[in-house]
């Protein structure tokens, strides 16, 4: 069942109104859409992005089965929110009065999708959200699997990527086995890999209340998909497509994605384009990781369009 993150707070800084226009540019299992449906009802619009197109397919059928209600105008969008100018030329979508960004993965890719986001399945090195493109090099773009990257990457580049993106500290050592191991053996499986970064590892490290594979999965997740500089580029222009007194939220869940909101949302405040509404993240309440331990590394920051 899908829980959506920071659902009551998400709805008091957004304040969605009767017969307003609001994003969903992660719509995923449709938690926070439901309740956004509710407030802007049947004169407001709710458009819902989803890249990935078995998980949109999903959420179609649950609504087509009345398992959820979306008590609004809902237009359902398959595609990445870096290409929003695109996809709101495509539906006719001029301006919006509120935007969320819930930068979280979907609990299906993780236990359903067999496409390697989780270590603890012994899946296939994919890794991506987006399966419709056919595995190419055109680096750092989201045509590429996993598997790729771990096989012919060299070691330099794969170092850059588990600093850059994982924040490991041992991203020399494991890039060395992954090399060395790669040169008798191709790693194809997600167990694979976790025995690759087994063997490069201290012993110390693995006894961690985190996973010593998850710094290396997630830079992984990040090369793979992308996902930093699609999110630049989809909350700019998020931004631009909000009417003046219009709101966004970001909901993320590690330090370089948090990095790029609190920025993004500083600038608009230093040239006087918007305000920041949450001097300081918003975190989960106790009650809600109780229900949703998922929930513990979620951050949410919301900012407001100023009228010029």
């Amino acid at each position: 069942m899908h829980i959506p993150v920071l659902l009551k707070e998400v709805i008091k800084e957004l304040e969605p109104k009767p017969g307003e226009i609001v994003l969903d540019a992660t719509i995923d299992g449709g938690g926070h859409a439901t309740a956004l449906c509710e407030r802007i009802g049947l004169q407001g619009k709710l458009i819902g992005i989803e890249q990935d197109s078995e998980v949109l397919r999903n959420l179609e059928s649950r609504i087509k089965n009345q398992e959820l209600k979306m008590n609004c105008d809902l237009i359902l969008i398959n595609g990445n929110f870096r290409d929003l100018d695109k996809l709101f030329d495509k539906a006719k979508i001029k301006s919006i009065n509120k935007a969320l960004f819930d930068l979280g993965m979907s609990s299906w890719h993780l236990e359903s999708s067999g496409r390697g986001f989780s270590f603890q399945r012994n899946e296939s090195l994919d890794i991506r959200y987006d399966t419709r493109h056919k595995t190419q090099d055109t680096r750092y773009k989201h045509s590429i699997k996993a598997e790729y990257i771990v096989n012919n990457y060299s070691e330099n580049e794969l170092i850059n990527i588990l600093k850059e993106y994982g924040e490991e500290r041992f991203a020399k050592r494991i890039a060395e086995e992954i090399v060395k191991t790669r040169k008798a053996k191709p790693i194809k499986t997600t167990f694979e890999l976790v025995e690759t970064i087994s063997r490069a590892v201290p012993d110390w490290y693995k006894k961690r209340r985190i996973h010593f594979a998850t710094k290396t999965f997630l830079a992984l997740r990040i090369a793979v998909n992308d996902e930093l500089r699609a999110l630049e580029e989809g909350i700019d222009q998020a931004w631009r497509f909000l009417k003046p007194g219009g709101r966004m939220a970001v909901i993320s869940f590690h330090s370089l994605e948090d990095r790029i909101v609190k920025n993004f949302f500083r600038k608009k405040a230093l040239v006087n384009e918007g305000k920041i509404l949450t001097k300081k993240p918003i975190l989960p309440s106790r009650e809600e990781l109780s229900v949703n331990p998922r929930a513990r590394s979620a951050k949410l920051r919301a900012g407001e369009k100023l009228k010029i």
